[in-house]
């Protein structure tokens, strides 16, 4: 199983007057560049066999511009992705084939502990993402047993992926 993580982009500040977190949107800045990041996404990985997200807005949103930069997937809720447990998200994923790519969207700092769970460390604090920054990890036994990154990017690469003609030609493959 490969799964991909992705921290949803930048949103309107926690504590927005007459907005509540679960419903804060993304802002536009955060629109247009993760947009950018996610063609760069596309353009080094195919696309996942499931896209799941948190059901906070801007999760929701993220998830979109990535379903759209990947084409024909859709994203699903998974409920897990805004609980912040690590346990539950593991859960989730187990029941998808070994075979299957599965990109999460979801929120910090959950996503570094479960970056950190997948790779068998204690250390979430040092395996922080970025807002729309995006890790790729191998667990060829599945989600009881830790696997291996195969690469964690900030969203500034990814935008420069995207916006850079030729540039991933070498690097796609199967994640």
């Amino acid at each position: 199983m490969k799964v991909v993580l992705i921290r949803h982009a930048a949103a309107v500040p926690r504590g927005t007057p007459g907005v509540l977190d679960n419903e804060r949107p993304l802002t536009s800045s955060g629109k247009v560049k993760f947009r950018a990041a996610a063609r760069g996404l596309a353009r080094i990985m195919p696309s996942p066999n499931v896209l799941l997200t948190s059901p906070r807005a801007r999760a929701q949103e993220t998830a979109e511009i990535a379903a759209q930069a990947f084409k024909n997937i859709e994203p699903g809720i998974e409920r897990a992705l805004a609980e912040e447990s690590v346990d539950d998200i593991l859960s989730a994923l187990k029941s998808h084939p070994l075979d299957s790519t599965v990109a999460l969207v979801g929120h910090e700092p959950t996503l570094g502990a479960v970056l950190a769970r997948m790779l068998g460390s204690a250390q979430a604090e040092r395996l922080a993402f970025k807002k729309g920054g995006v890790a790729v990890v191998d667990l060829p036994e599945g989600p009881a047993t830790p696997g291996r990154l195969i690469w964690f990017l900030d969203p500034h690469v990814l935008r420069t992926l995207a916006n850079r003609p030729g540039i991933a030609s070498g690097l796609r493959r199967d994640p």
